[in-house]
């Protein structure tokens, strides 16, 4: 499926989509130098954020997709060198609104989730 949203991020920080499907996305995102937050190479957890945030704005894949409100765990840390994968999947549309359950994981294990709340305007919010 093609890529309609947020075309121009930085997937080296945000993550790299491997499947798009309607309603649905998985993106994945090798933690590196960049992300780090401490000695002991602790991943600032705004970049967990935000590779959970761009597979929901790709579930939903809409041009002018925005994020709304965000509900989220953060349940273990992520550290240098991790391979994250995130998973997101559109859990209920109403109007404009897109409900999207985000789980990011570490292998099998999960460090993060989410529900977060987009909004699919008529025109770019910009405009």
């Amino acid at each position: 499926m093609e890529i309609r949203t947020h075309r121009k991020i930085d997937q080296s920080l945000s993550g790299t989509p491997v499947e798009i499907t309607e309603g649905r996305a998985v993106v994945k995102l090798k933690t590196d130098e960049r992300m780090v937050a401490d000695e002991k190479g602790l991943i600032h957890g705004g970049f967990i954020f935000s590779l959970a945030d761009f597979s929901a704005m790709l579930a939903v894949n809409e041009p002018t997709v925005v994020l709304a409100k965000a509900e989220v765990k953060f349940l273990k840390p992520a550290l240098l060198g991790d391979e994250l994968k995130a998973e997101a999947v559109v859990k209920e549309i109403e109007g404009k609104k897109r409900k999207v359950y985000v789980e990011v994981k570490r292998a099998e294990e999960v460090i993060f989730t989410g529900e977060m709340l987009c909004v699919v305007p008529e025109k770019h919010v910009l405009d």
